[in-house]
């Protein structure tokens, strides 16, 4: 199995009835699953069964689902008014009729003229039918899946260069642990030398000290110099990690939080440690765990 990315992209072109549209979805990294809709007036109430198609195909990620519809006949007829139209011929006939009174002689109205006039012509929208309605609907929730569903792999090709960015880290992450379990200053002769002087040093400045405060201090050096503890559960967090890419589910948060442990770890390793060399691979180690954490922000 591998790992989804958060970032995607689907579209889908459609057709029913008299109109054309197309879908175009896409997502960037979010904590949990949210999206927005830009729908065309008349059609916002399906965004509720729009959320539920897209969340069968993503789990994570802050989306954008944009529909651009359009008729491809006419929706609205041009008629004339006739009532209006009769009543603007009266009047001209009473305007004709009054200027010839006066010795005025008037062009007749023409048919430009007559339509400019206000109401003589007026628009009229289409009847929408239900049946025709219901079947564009139901196209569009269909149309909309296609695009989710486009998105989920458009996610899924990015999550598979992801999986191997991410899977050769947890690789470095590993073999830089193991050089640190083999480092010569992790050695137990190395690890006895280390505690043997530092127990001298204790020795030389513990003028005054009680033998049970003697105890404590002793038990913190020997602590202190033993990094083991933070290397096995260096190499628990790799194993883990390599569980959780595999097992085919939604892991990005709970990567996240490995990182968070993996770092914890590192850090500890390069307090404790008291060795160049060692210190320079506790160094390495979070450089990589910062890489680590950088590409797991984009994983679903």
């Amino acid at each position: 199995m591998s790992l989804n990315s958060m970032t995607g992209f689907g579209r889908v072109d459609g057709t029913e009835g008299a109109y054309r549209w197309h879908w175009e979805v896409r997502s960037v990294n979010g904590k949990g699953l949210d999206c927005r809709f830009r729908l065309p007036s008349g059609f916002e109430a399906l965004e509720p069964k729009f959320r539920d198609l897209l969340g069968h195909h993503v789990r994570r990620g802050n989306c954008q689902a944009g529909l651009v519809l359009e008729a491809t006949s006419p929706t609205t007829s041009v008629q004339v008014n006739p009532l209006v139209a009769s009543q603007v011929l009266v009047a001209a006939k009473q305007m004709a009729d009054i200027a010839a009174e006066q010795g005025i002689t008037l062009s007749p109205p023409t048919v430009e003229g007559l339509l400019a006039i206000r109401g003589v012509l007026e628009t009229q929208e289409a009847v929408e039918d239900s049946a025709a309605r219901e079947g564009l609907e139901k196209a569009l929730l269909k149309s909309f899946a296609d695009a989710a569903k486009n998105l989920a792999l458009a996610r899924a090709d990015e999550g598979r260069k992801l999986n191997a960015i991410i899977e050769d880290q947890i690789g470095q992450i590993a073999t830089l642990t193991e050089a640190a379990t083999n480092s010569p200053a992790n050695s137990e002769a190395a690890l006895k030398a280390r505690l043997k002087a530092q127990m001298n040093e204790l020795l030389d400045a513990s003028a005054g000290l009680s033998e049970e405060r003697l105890a404590q201090e002793a038990a913190l050096l020997a602590t202190k110099a033993d990094v083991r503890e933070e290397l096995d559960r260096l190499r628990a967090h790799v194993l883990l990690a390599r569980e959780l890419i595999v097992s085919g589910e939604p892991i990005g948060r709970r990567l996240d939080f490995l990182t968070q442990e993996f770092n914890r770890e590192a850090n500890t390793l390069c307090s404790k440690s008291s060795d160049a060399s060692l210190t320079r691979i506790g160094l390495d180690l979070k450089a990589v765990i910062d890489q680590l954490k950088e590409q797991v922000q984009n994983v679903e």
